[in-house]
């Protein structure tokens, strides 16, 4: 059967078939300037997505994929077309953006379970109005079921102008994920996070310098994201002005707009983080997941752009986790939780449960009796977020919803043997280390604590760098308690602002060759965006590698 396909956004292409076996994040995954794999864990790694109809079962990882694939229409690099098995809205608004507003369109299509096996063993693919044609026969297209989208009186002044283009650009866009979404309504949110404001590609900042040309300005609370440079301090860092400048417009674009200059991924660290079934509008895959499943807040993965949408209206889509329905596990993830296991137990956990579920919120069993703090969780989040593209997961016996199961979800085994694996997956590199990562997510207070603790005024062995990613409250609290100051004597930089997913040299040491890190999201990430060996280590393995130079390629004691 050649099965069928329904157009979420219309338009003719043609082009080489490529069939990715595995999600991408097209963020960190995807070189921007030439639309090269970069992911060195996934199993298309090296391939070209520009010109390709790539066909995928969905997206993973990061929001901030969207902004990428604006670049690739802007710059003439984007796939052909994107074909998509599941439902998927990163991408896909990137694409809606560039249609929107730049008349670049990338057709968009969701494949049946048929036409995903015809199409992902195709060399070649024509899709022209209502009909994909393959070597191996054709497919019909056809339009998406729409459910009627009802709006608001607000909605619909809104969407008329009377508060400007940009709320009424901001309305159209929202609308039309929310119909590719399946949504009927759209639902009042209390405050958003942006995650676009960081510069990732030209097109971030082209796409928020055009909105605040309309005179956009946001309508509720609006936080924001880690940025690309230490704002105030990037000339002095020596970061190229090409590069410095742009991104700093970027920042101070959102903030013209009306956005607290936060400046942190870690939006939850804040003070005044949002309540059990708060609807909220947030961005960052590792913050959406730590508010949904650690906060019991509810939010959707919002890929960049919308973020700026939500915030402009103070609306989203009444989809995903905003829904009981949407926040129910659907696949249990059973854990041999090591007796005494570490802190980097958390991560690797996070990124092995992300590989386990890949595309449903799964409960995780096996943890509560290592009774995991909010750091620790933090760092399962964002490993998590990761490899799977589930905007929430829970921890049996620990997070506020860990009872949300459907009866009929099947289960999954994640043993020593899956342990010691992932580990090793995560630890590749040799045993001398130039510099240490600390802060992916952004370092928390008790985090930069606990590392002058057990630094205990030690210096940095000689050519070794350590430097702390922390958001601006974090750093400002660090000061008043002295322990910038402890840290910066034995070598340790703090730097605020941005973090290490978009870290760059020379602020990144440019001799370093071997990082270590206790993150299991730069872990994976670390290796395509720096071209270093990047090695997944404990805290303990993190501060003997600042004074030594040395982390030694072994199992922690907990695997062994």
């Amino acid at each position: 059967m050649p099965g069928a396909a329904h157009s979420i956004l219309a338009g003719s292409a043609a082009g080489p078939v490529l069939h990715l076996s595995e999600p991408l994040s097209f963020w960190g995954g995807v070189d921007p300037l030439s639309g090269q794999i970069i992911d060195v864990y996934h199993p298309q790694h090296g391939a070209s997505l520009a010109g390709r109809v790539v066909v995928v079962s969905s997206t993973r990882g990061s929001c901030s994929g969207s902004g990428v694939l604006l670049e690739f229409a802007l710059a003439g690099l984007a796939p052909a077309a994107l074909l998509f098995r599941e439902p998927e809205d990163v991408a896909t608004l990137g694409a809606v953006v560039a249609g929107e507003m730049f008349d670049q369109p990338v057709p968009v299509l969701r494949l049946d379970a048929d036409a995903f096996r015809m199409l992902s063993k195709s060399r070649d693919a024509h899709i022209d109005g209502d009909l994909i044609v393959t070597e191996a026969g054709s497919i019909p297209v056809r339009p998406l079921p729409e459910a009627a989208l009802d709006l608001t009186p607000e909605d619909h002044r809104l969407l008329g102008g009377a508060e400007g283009p940009a709320a009424a650009l901001a309305m159209r866009i929202l609308c039309a994920i929310a119909r590719q979404q399946g949504a009927t309504r759209l639902t009042d949110v209390t405050r958003a996070h942006i995650d676009g404001c960081i510069y990732a590609s030209p097109a971030n900042l082209v796409f928020a310098e055009a909105m605040e040309r309309l005179g956009a300005c946001v309508r509720i609370p609006t936080t924001t994201n880690a940025i690309s440079v230490d704002h105030a301090n990037w000339c002095a860092q020596g970061v190229p002005d090409d590069f410095g400048a742009p991104a700093a417009r970027l920042a101070d674009s959102y903030v013209a707009m009306g956005c607290r200059p936060t400046f942190t991924c870690a939006p939850y660290l804040l003070d005044d983080a949002p309540g059990r079934d708060e609807p909220i509008g947030w961005s960052e895959s590792n913050a959406v997941i730590f508010a949904n499943s650690v906060l019991g807040a509810r939010t959707a993965k919002h890929p960049d752009f919308l973020d700026l949408c939500i915030a402009l209206t103070g609306r989203a889509p009444l989809s995903g986790p905003y829904l009981d329905s949407e926040r129910t596990a659907r696949r249990i993830v059973a854990f041999h939780c090591p007796q005494d296991a570490g802190d980097a137990f958390w991560p690797l956990a996070g990124y092995l449960a992300g590989l386990a579920s890949p595309d449903r919120i799964p409960l995780l069993r096996g943890l509560s009796a290592a009774e995991p703090g909010r750091d620790d969780l933090k760092a399962l989040c964002a490993a998590f977020g990761t490899t799977s593209a589930a905007p929430m997961l829970h921890v049996e016996g620990v997070t506020p919803e860990a009872g949300r199961v459907d009866p009929a979800a099947d289960s999954v085994v994640v043993g020593l043997d899956d342990l010691r694996a992932g580990w090793h997956r995560l630890n590749r590199g040799p045993e001398a280390v130039d510099l240490v990562a600390i802060g992916s997510p952004h370092a928390s207070l008790d985090e930069c604590r606990t590392l002058a603790r057990k630094l205990a005024g030690r210096p940095l062995a000689p050519g070794v760098h350590a430097i702390v990613t922390t958001g601006r409250q974090v750093l400002d609290e660090a000061g008043r308690e002295g322990l910038l100051d402890q840290l910066s004597r034995s070598g340790v930089r703090m730097i605020g602002d941005l973090c290490w997913c978009s870290i760059s040299q020379p602020v990144f040491p440019p001799g370093a060759r071997v990082v270590l890190t206790n993150s299991g999201k730069y872990a994976h990430y670390g290796p395509g965006l720096s071209g270093c060996a990047v090695r997944l280590g404990t805290l303990d393995d993190c501060v003997e590698a600042m004074v030594s130079g040395r982390a030694p390629v072994r199992l922690p004691p907990w695997l062994c």
